[in-house]
């Protein structure tokens, strides 16, 4: 059942978070769409974990080198198998080609989509419409062309595990690896397929974790740290996705921030490296909204009620195009650094002072309205998998897949 959320006030705290894929119509008589997933190769397996004291502006070789903190310490980034992870992350017009094979009919069983993210109920954030009356496995859509090839942002970890399923139960229908540089990227032509509850993850289940050692995953928190900071020729981590940066300096190293096309969301100082779309101190976030949707709808229409003066300072930071701010990780892919933070399939326990009813997963990767800190690699936020809240107000929560064990 779709739902429009309205309320009267909204709360987000950045403590509790830290080339486009194509999509064409599936023709008659297979399952559904294809996609285009192109993956960097991440290798040096058996790297050295690093401790980290979350949100802080350090790295250890082990805990017992790390301060005592009430915050606690983990040890992260370690993987001892080569896997692959997206070069980018899933885009508005890959979901949309999902949405149209997974609920083909319109009727949306899984909670795949609500219309808080319809143009018409958010002008500004809204990237997909609905149509009821559209024919079959055409209900969705690209609200404007601008949002195609931008993060898909309404991701729950759920969603996320449905989308895997769909990919693991698909097709691979076209193959092709390049190697450029130190990098090696592989393009996989996939036929999605329509089940989505079982396959790499078993939804039935409370708590889906991975049922196979081979196959699309969403990546584990080691397996999108180590993709994001763990530089193989020197053995060592850096403190942003985007460059080395120099550990306890705060921000003084961190990269330098997008600035976007206002009515497109296309990044215009692309030659500035490096480069990510997270909010600066002392900058306007990066921000836009669809040149075709008048200002005063773009600064005052909000799902939650929200008057425009708390709306503006609530909602400074809007997602760019993926892939234009062009810097790229010690292992070659984009905007794991800013842009939209990304869910893992890590569950952790939840924070103090909440019960164990619900399962939370850890996420990374900072976003677009939030300071430099949320990319360090001590960013280790965490959410519930489910969060109904943040499914309908919180624009900015993407996907990035994972392949482990290889493809069948």
């Amino acid at each position: 059942m779709r739902r429009l959320f309205s309320a009267v006030g909204i709360f987000l705290s950045a403590g509790l978070l830290a080339a486009p894929g194509a999509a064409v119509a599936a023709p008659p008589g297979y399952d559904g769409s294809v996609v285009t997933i192109t993956t960097a190769a991440i290798g040096a397996p058996n790297n050295p974990a690093v401790a980290v004291v979350p949100f802080t502006d350090a790295v250890y070789r082990t805990c017992a080198d790390a301060p005592v903190s009430s915050r606690g310490c983990l040890m992260v980034g370690r993987v001892g198998y080569p896997y692959q992870i997206g070069r980018l992350e899933v885009t508005v017009k890959q979901w949309v080609a999902f949405l149209n094979t997974a609920d083909a009919d319109g009727r949306d069983p899984h909670n795949l989509y609500d219309l808080t993210e319809s143009a018409t109920a958010w002008p500004r954030y809204g990237q997909i419409d609905f149509a009821p009356r559209a024919g079959r496995g055409h209900h969705y859509s690209v609200a404007y062309p601008q949002w195609a090839d931008k993060p898909y942002g309404f991701a729950t970890f759920l969603r996320a595990a449905r989308f895997v399923n769909s990919l693991h139960n698909g097709r691979v229908i076209g193959t092709k690896t390049r190697d450029a540089g130190a990098f090696r990227y592989t393009s996989y032509e996939i036929r999605l397929s329509p089940r989505t509850e079982t396959g790499m993850y078993d939804m039935a289940r409370r708590v889906p974790t991975r049922t196979s050692a081979a196959g699309f995953v969403v990546p584990s928190q080691n397996e999108w740290i180590k993709a994001a900071y763990y530089e193989p020729r020197n053995r060592t981590y850096w403190k942003y996705p985007t460059n080395p940066g120099v550990f306890g300096d705060g921000d003084d190293t961190a990269p330098k921030q997008t600035v976007l096309n206002p009515s497109t969301g296309d990044v215009t100082n692309g030659a500035t490296q490096p480069l990510a779309s997270f909010h600066a101190s002392g900058t306007p976030a990066p921000a836009w909204c669809p040149g075709q949707v008048p200002d005063e709808l773009c600064t005052t229409v909000n799902p939650m009620g929200l008057d425009p003066q708390t709306y503006a300072s609530v909602y400074q930071g809007s997602l760019s195009t993926v892939g234009q701010a062009r810097t790229l990780s010690p292992w070659g892919t984009l905007d794991q650094g800013g842009n939209a933070v990304e869910w893992t399939d890590t569950v952790t326990p939840p924070p103090a002072g909440q019960s164990g009813e619900r399962v939370w997963r850890r996420l990374h990767g900072g976003i677009s309205n939030a300071p430099a800190f949320q990319m360090w690699p001590s960013a280790v936020g965490l959410q519930p998998q489910d969060n109904s809240f943040f499914e309908h107000t919180y624009p900015w929560l993407g996907i990035r897949i994972g392949i482990v064990g290889g493809l069948r």
